[in-house]
């Protein structure tokens, strides 16, 4: 096996050695060996791929589709994102100008601020919330403004916007919105995004739209901001957490076409082409498979109903998710506001794991996030541990 020459140990980019890693990657390994630990940790739904979608796949495999897709994306799929948004959301994004499909909605993230990112450019991002999107915008030379919105009920809100914009002015390239929350699963209302428009639009900025969790939502309707500045906004998503495919990694981004064709020449550096299956199955998916996540939404819901119900019980006090399928529970003031030290005490001596609130950055601290992307069962032993841990 060999080893790095000397005379290139630290050639590499320098931007690297500031990036930490996920938060969210390294306690779960760092708790994952414990033996009998129930894992509320990932988000990484336990549901199965629907039998039509899996099928969609192999039958693609078995008529031999494997040569290159369009970069761009099949047709096919592209057709089915344009009509799904349009049908669903009133989104109206020409197939073949204004949608790219992606490997995962990471890629989608990736490619976008690569698009848009010059060194020095500032993006908000709304804390706390899922951290990748720190690491992709320095490596990229970009500087996060992390905006601390744990006591505005986790949603950022048009007057805290006006005055970060009138500080930094058109140094911002951009603001990062991710709803239905992870981690919190908060939902951003109508009237929420119309205030949030109504500053944004007085500047030139674009908004990075992560809406991967829309389609999981409970008891209230999903609306996209890029229904009120379509031509500012960059719409991502992407079927894994909808339809139980995070494997098959099929995201995609939708926006004006003069961007489009921009971030279409970063995906085609980056991966080419998406494989030819899982873009077959993705379309199965957005076609046939409209209800799938309708009922996928029933399911979790009453996990969460137990959580929040169990949760709440014992001392802890969250905001009622919304949306997608994490709670984030602020810790009883008795046990302080170390959350890394609390989650990691949960894990030894309850054997639950939970992620440490203060991964998802500034606002996070004193909370833990629990998964409930796992079946009644574990939940219910989940909240049995945690009421003799608590004990």
């Amino acid at each position: 096996m060999p080893n790095l020459s000397s005379s290139l140990v630290g050639k590499h980019n320098q931007r690297l050695n500031a990036l930490a890693p996920s938060g969210i990657r390294s306690f779960d390994k760092k708790i994952s060996s414990i033996d009998g630990l129930i894992k509320l940790t990932i988000g990484e739904p336990d549901l199965d791929t629907p039998e039509h979608v899996k099928q969609a796949g192999i039958d693609s495999i078995k008529n031999n589709d494997s040569h290159y897709a369009d970069q761009t994306g099949k047709k096919e799929l592209r057709d089915a994102i344009s009509n799904h948004l349009s049908n669903k959301y009133d989104l109206k994004y020409d197939a073949d100008s204004e949608v790219i499909v992606t490997v995962g909605a990471t890629e989608a993230l990736y490619s976008t601020f690569q698009t848009i990112i010059n060194k020095g450019d500032k993006v908000i991002v709304p804390t706390p919330t899922f951290a990748l999107y720190f690491p992709i915008i320095e490596i990229l030379g970009g500087e996060v403004i992390k905006v601390d919105v744990s006591e505005d009920d986790f949603i950022l809100k048009p007057e805290k916007l006006k005055a970060i914009l009138d500080k930094h002015g058109d140094s911002v390239k951009a603001l990062l919105l991710n709803y239905p929350s992870n981690p919190t699963g908060v939902e951003y209302s109508k009237e929420d995004l119309d205030g949030l428009a109504e500053v944004i639009k007085q500047h030139p900025m674009y908004v990075l739209s992560d809406e991967i969790y829309s389609d999981l939502t409970y008891g209230v309707k999903h609306y996209s901001i890029a229904n009120m500045l379509p031509e500012q906004t960059i719409y991502l998503s992407g079927l894994s957490k909808s339809h139980a495919m995070t494997g098959y990694r099929v995201g995609y981004i939708c926006g004006p076409a003069e961007f489009i064709k921009k971030v279409g020449m970063v995906h085609a550096f980056v991966v080419t082409s998406v494989t030819n299956s899982a873009q077959v199955a993705a379309a199965e998916a957005l076609i046939n498979g409209e209800n799938d996540p309708v009922e996928m939404a029933k399911i979790y819901q009453e996990r969460r109903d137990i959580l929040y119900k169990g949760l709440t019980k014992l001392g802890f006090s969250m905001p009622e998710p919304k949306g997608a399928f994490y709670m984030f529970a602020k810790i009883p003031a008795q046990y302080g506001k170390d959350d890394e030290n609390f989650a990691l005490e949960l894990a030894k001596k309850a054997k639950i794991g939970v992620i440490p609130g203060s991964a998802f950055g500034p606002g996070g601290e004193g909370y833990i996030r629990f998964s409930y992307a796992s079946s009644k069962e574990v939940i219910l032993e989940a909240l049995k541990r945690l009421q003799i841990f608590m004990k």
